[in-house]
């Protein structure tokens, strides 16, 4: 049986429902992981359980150390990544509370430490990154969204820019112009980690606010948090389903 482990992002440090077994405080060559990861039952399934941004939250998107957080999952026995993000809405479908699947990304940080491939190296290794996330997986989360009628996209385009600030009215004029539906700050290098240690990953992205100059109304963080807590009832139902279809 595939074991999952789930990596929350902004509004999803802890997982209520998940039944601690064993708290794992794993040290990696790239240092420590974001917080320990957390082992035990959730629906009945036996998870693992990251805070990206550590607990209480307190990591920035470009301060969070990505390759640890992976190396230490894949540690833990993980086999496949389900990756909470809460995101900002480009597309007119993706409104606020609105779930995406995305398909693809564009990845614009800068300055992330991004590979495992880095030193010491006895050949260069590439990795085939045409599609970023893993497609039965994809399908899962698609399934277990129709399943508990949640309105979702089966498919965008994810930005990731390289925060924390939030992005300007013509920044995000050039995402859609890029042709991205969604922008986060954690998506990237977290995917590319995930596929050179040949982990399945994929993304399920809440929609927590318009982007910017997509709405008349400026972007509040009393708003975001709102609608993480209005969302993340979805995003656990969710979760839970994948594990029992």
């Amino acid at each position: 049986m595939t074991v999952y482990a789930i990596i929350g992002g902004t509004g999803l440090t802890q997982l209520e429902g998940l039944t601690i077994t064993r708290s794992l405080a794993l040290d990696t060559p790239y240092g420590a992981p974001s917080a320990d990861i957390l082992q035990g039952e959730f629906a009945g399934h036996e998870v693992l359980f990251l805070a990206r941004h550590g607990h209480p939250h307190r990591l920035p998107p470009h301060k969070v150390n990505y390759r640890a957080n992976l190396w230490a999952l894949k540690q833990a026995g993980a086999q496949a990544i389900l990756a909470v993000n809460a995101v900002g809405g480009i597309h007119p479908a993706m409104g606020t509370g609105h779930v995406c699947v995305p398909h693809q990304l564009v990845d614009y940080t800068s300055g992330r430490e991004h590979t495992f491939f880095a030193d010491e190296l006895e050949h260069v290794t590439h990795i085939d990154f045409s599609y970023p996330y893993t497609e039965a997986l994809r399908a899962r989360l698609i399934s277990a969204l129709a399943a508990e009628g949640v309105p979702h996209s089966e498919q965008g385009v994810y930005a990731c820019t390289q925060g924390p600030r939030l992005e300007t009215v013509a920044e995000i004029a050039r995402l859609e112009r890029d042709g991205c539906d969604i922008v986060g700050m954690t998506g990237m290098p977290e995917a590319a980690l995930a596929r050179e240690l040949e982990l399945d990953y994929a993304c399920l992205a809440l929609v927590v606010n318009p982007a910017a100059g997509k709405s008349a109304a400026v972007i509040t963080m009393a708003e975001i948090e709102q609608a993480l807590h209005d969302g993340m009832g979805k995003v656990k139902a969710t979760l839970a389903r994948v594990l029992t279809v």
